[in-house]
């Protein structure tokens, strides 16, 4: 099954935070490569939420509950997330970058890209 992993600035919203209210709409995506990986997400696929900017590194999991398209506009993918666990060892991007099943994602290539396919490879790497 698909995952993937999602960037999000902890000082906006936090694995925390994601913790704390147990649901969340993953919103604030503008990139149009990001918007199409959200809208062929489907519910049960894994997601990895990455800290960006601060931290860096991936903390936790989520799962979809849900994507539908916003009514108001009829374009923009709406996915509900659930929290997940924690995960056991953080992953730094450092250590990621130093990975060899990175080599060649998405990731180091477009390193703005705030939601990345993840292989099931990279996946278990993750949460090793």
């Amino acid at each position: 099954m698909p995952s993937y992993l999602l960037k999000s600035e902890p000082d906006k919203y936090s694995f925390d935070d994601l913790l704390r209210d147990g649901e969340t709409t993953w919103d604030g995506i503008k990139n149009p490569q990001a918007l199409i990986t959200l809208r062929n997400m489907k519910k049960g696929e894994t997601c990895v939420i990455y800290h960006s900017n601060v931290g860096k590194a991936a903390i936790g999991l989520a799962k979809v509950v849900s994507v539908a398209l916003d009514p108001v506009d009829g374009k923009t993918p709406l996915v509900r997330l659930k929290a997940g666990k924690r995960l056991k060892c953080e992953k730094p991007l450092a250590a990621m970058r130093e990975a060899g099943v990175f080599q060649g994602s998405l990731l180091f290539r477009q390193f703005r890209l705030s939601v990345v396919p993840l292989t099931d490879e990279q996946y278990d790497w993750l949460i090793a």
